[in-house]
């Protein structure tokens, strides 16, 4: 895939951490939708887990949205290098979807058995781990989701 030095792999790291994030988000969202936990309530516990003076604040959960969009980009920002290498080592969609949800299942595991049960116990009761499992999965099926489609349409520009 061509991109324009650092410039393109920024953009790509952005937009593949928005696809990522936003995943997450329309996740949560619908999941509070059918079910009795507020996705309000898990924004604020965000804000709660790297501000915790901040989560009584009435813009906590606008916050916590902010937080997670954040490190939403940080992943990106750590995968999107990684995967893009992978997919020239390993074309094909499948290899770089496998690769991205692996790496968040990772992610989640060191998030949701490690860590956060020391910093913030009541974040991690929130979900069932399926349910948060599950979207960290859609993280990475989004990114990655993206990526493919990029340099998919980067090589086809170039055959021609």
């Amino acid at each position: 895939m061509k991109r324009d030095g650092n410039t393109g792999t920024w953009k790509l790291i952005l937009l593949a951490g928005i696809a990522g994030g936003a995943a997450e988000v329309l996740w949560v969202m619908f999941y509070s939708s059918i079910t009795a936990v507020s996705g309000t309530t898990v924004a604020r516990q965000v804000t709660a887990t790297l501000w915790p003076a901040a989560a009584e604040w009435a813009l906590a959960p606008a916050v916590g949205i902010f937080i997670h969009m954040a490190l939403a980009l940080a992943l990106a920002a750590a995968f999107v290098p990684l995967l893009l290498r992978f997919a020239s080592w390993h074309p094909g969609p499948g290899a770089m979807v496998t690769a991205a949800t692996a790496a968040l299942a990772v992610v989640w595991a060191v998030n949701f058995l490690i860590l956060l049960p020391t910093i913030n116990p009541d974040f991690v009761r929130l979900m069932p781990s399926g349910a948060t499992l599950f979207s960290k999965l859609l993280f990475g099926l989004a990114m990655a989701s993206f990526l493919q489609w990029r340099v998919s349409r980067s090589e086809a520009g170039m055959s021609q």
